[in-house]
């Protein structure tokens, strides 16, 4: 048994959503007259929950229920605009493929609702691959909290310390540190300077290969 495994974000990380995400919540935000900035976009938008969002752009408290009805809104937005557009970051496919014929265990951690990763998940067909695969809906606390990536190492009945995390985000490299795993930055929508210090960074997936991968487990 492979006591490694491989756990990757979603959101700029097996596909760069980013700026449809971000023109989903400019739809959005236009549609009630919120002003936003391109730079509050990236300090308060990319790698953030959608409970976090709402209640920074709009500037006040929300109930759960308001929360949960704004976020359907705005991720149908994002659904509609993004499903003719889904397409890896270049050579995920091949490197995820890479990781199971060499017994890695694979998983999916994300702060999206499931289906956005439903959406990605039918068209790009890898599900099969994921011995888990986990959504916002399936924790309590979001990244930076560790708890997606504690129980996703639960799931595939791996340490934390057996794991490396692929992320884009600050807090979602935060998460991953503070469940004590390596991580993997993936450059697709933040720099080096922009992330915590992660263990390598890669712009896309022909950065890394198996045997760079296997070093940062030593």
């Amino acid at each position: 048994m492979n006591h490694r495994a491989v756990i990757f974000d979603m959101d700029g990380v097996i596909c760069h959503t980013n700026p449809y995400h971000a023109e989903a919540f400019k739809q959005f935000f236009d549609k009630r007259s919120i002003p936003y900035t391109e730079q509050e976009f990236i300090d308060h938008m990319y790698g953030k929950h959608n409970s976090y969002i709402m209640k920074y752009f709009l500037k006040k408290e929300l109930s759960d229920e308001e929360v949960k009805e704004l976020e359907d809104e705005k991720e149908l937005l994002f659904r509609t605009i993004y499903a003719n557009h889904i397409d890896p970051i270049p050579g995920f496919l091949s490197f995820l493929s890479s990781l199971k014929d060499a017994g890695y265990k694979t998983g999916v951690a994300t702060s999206a609702p499931y289906l956005n990763l439903e959406l990605i998940l039918d068209k790009l067909a890898f599900a099969p691959q994921m011995e888990s695969v986990l959504s916002s809906e399936d924790v309590e606390k979001h990244k930076p909290n560790p708890e997606v990536y504690l129980k996703s190492a639960k799931n595939l009945q791996v340490l934390p310390t057996g794991c490396v995390v692929f992320e884009d985000s600050f807090s979602g490299v935060t998460a991953a540190v503070n469940a004590g795993m390596k991580v993997v930055g993936v450059l697709s929508s933040h720099t080096k300077e922009e992330l915590p210090p992660c263990d390598y960074y890669i712009r896309n997936y022909h950065d890394i290969d198996l045997e760079t991968l296997d070093r940062l487990f030593r």
